[in-house]
């Protein structure tokens, strides 16, 4: 079983800036700080492409996924809503038997 081990963002931002900064190799840094190198290349990744918001933290999301996450969660709802509505349209639109109003 794999040890699952945290990281706090800026332990790597430091990783990624020895890489980055100092030049040194990716298979270096990660040897020194017991990491694997596809980890630290995933956190380059990250931090290239999301810069500011790389490693918002654990549970936490970066604006455009939470954006998405309430999208999602308004769309369930918006579905549940119309099947209910298409439900009592239906009821209502049954036929009353004569002499009943």
């Amino acid at each position: 079983m794999a040890n699952k081990r945290t990281y706090t963002a800026e332990f790597k931002r430091e990783a990624v800036r020895q890489v980055e900064e100092l030049g040194k190799s990716v298979s270096l840094v990660a040897r020194s700080l017991e990491i694997s190198p596809n980890l630290l290349h995933r956190w380059r990744r990250d931090l290239s492409t999301h810069a500011t918001q790389a490693f918002p933290g654990k549970g936490k999301l970066r604006p455009e996924e939470e954006e998405i996450r309430r999208l999602k969660r308004e769309l369930e709802d918006l579905r549940e809503e119309n099947a209910f509505l298409k439900k009592a349209a239906a009821y209502f639109a049954k036929e009353r038997p004569r002499g009943t109003r």
